[in-house]
């Protein structure tokens, strides 16, 4: 098997936005980083409100005071429309209850927190506690679903795969798509199965191709500004990810620490938890295509063989 084409590799920044203030990113949108830093969060989760009076907030981010209060002084004098939310983690979604409580404003955007599958026998959940099971929207946005006010317009794209209910919202006044954690500059996300599902989320890679937008404003970190060509080398770095494991079971590798010990070369072991993970959801789309074998359904401790 050929060697991937690390010409392809993403252009990753490790830029960190500062928290605790709001800063004006364009003349449609400010961004305000809650302080909650960490190896999947980066400098802090972004929330982002858009418009000016009559505004749209997406993703209020975790159920965090200090966070809370920045955010309704960053909106002192306006009117909340709407607050949008990408996906259910308790980084993103839990402050959407806070932020209604205090403004009146609706929830919208994706729906309840929902599996890619159902546990197997014996099972657990190794994202369980990440997963914010109380968020229930006002109105559950679909494809093509829009809010507007003055001057903007959110609409709905769904891009499942970090989660199966992640949506991206597009703002055609700016040429610009929030990207929640489907894309991000700074890292790769993070697909874990039950969770997660790395079918789709390739699925959802391919969807983006050849869309309009000239900048995403993701989740965690920077912006993304050229985001056709981010998103193809993503996706081919996906794509290496998993031809890297291929070769690995051709060399006799079996198991997911065998695998994760090989491919990821010099990795910090606090992530290495969410390695196991992401070949794990690499290894469950190669079996249900019928590149890999396993005896039984796919399975975090199992042992797998090329097809």
């Amino acid at each position: 098997m050929s060697q991937p084409d690390v010409s392809e590799a993403p252009a990753f920044t490790r830029d960190a936005p500062p928290s605790g203030r709001p800063e004006t990113v364009s003349p449609l949108v400010r961004r305000l980083v809650c302080p909650n830093p960490g190896p999947f969060t980066h400098s802090g989760t972004c929330t982002y409100i858009v418009g000016r009076g009559r505004v749209a907030v997406i993703d209020p981010g975790p159920d965090s005071s200090a966070h809370a209060e920045a955010l309704r002084a960053a909106l002192d004098g306006e009117t909340v429309a709407a607050i949008l939310v990408t996906h259910t983690h308790r980084d993103h979604s839990p402050g959407a209850r806070g932020l209604q409580a205090a403004t009146g404003a609706p929830i919208l955007g994706c729906g309840p927190h929902r599996a890619a599958r159902a546990l197997q026998s014996g099972e657990q959940n190794r994202l369980d506690a990440a997963g914010d099971r109380d968020h229930r929207p006002d109105r559950e946005m679909r494809e093509g679903d829009s809010v507007d006010g003055p001057g903007w317009t959110l609409t709905a794209l769904e891009t499942p795969g970090h989660t199966m209910n992640h949506l991206a919202f597009t703002l055609p006044e700016d040429q610009a798509l929030f990207s929640g954690d489907h894309v991000m500059g700074w890292s790769t996300s993070i697909v874990a199965p039950p969770d997660g599902a790395m079918g789709p989320y390739m699925a959802s890679l391919d969807r983006l191709k050849g869309r309009p937008e000239t900048v995403y404003w993701p989740g965690h970190g920077g912006p993304v500004r050229d985001p056709q060509r981010f998103v193809r080398a993503l996706a081919h770095h996906r794509r290496a990810r998993e031809a890297a494991i291929l070769d690995r079971l051709s060399a006799g590798e079996r198991t997911i620490p065998a695998l994760v010990a090989a491919i990821y070369r010099g990795l910090d072991p606090a992530l290495t938890g969410a390695a196991a993970l992401s070949v794990y959801a690499h290894l469950e789309d190669l079996v249900a295509r019928g590149r890999a074998i396993t005896d039984g359904e796919p399975a975090l401790e199992g042992e797998y063989r090329p097809a």
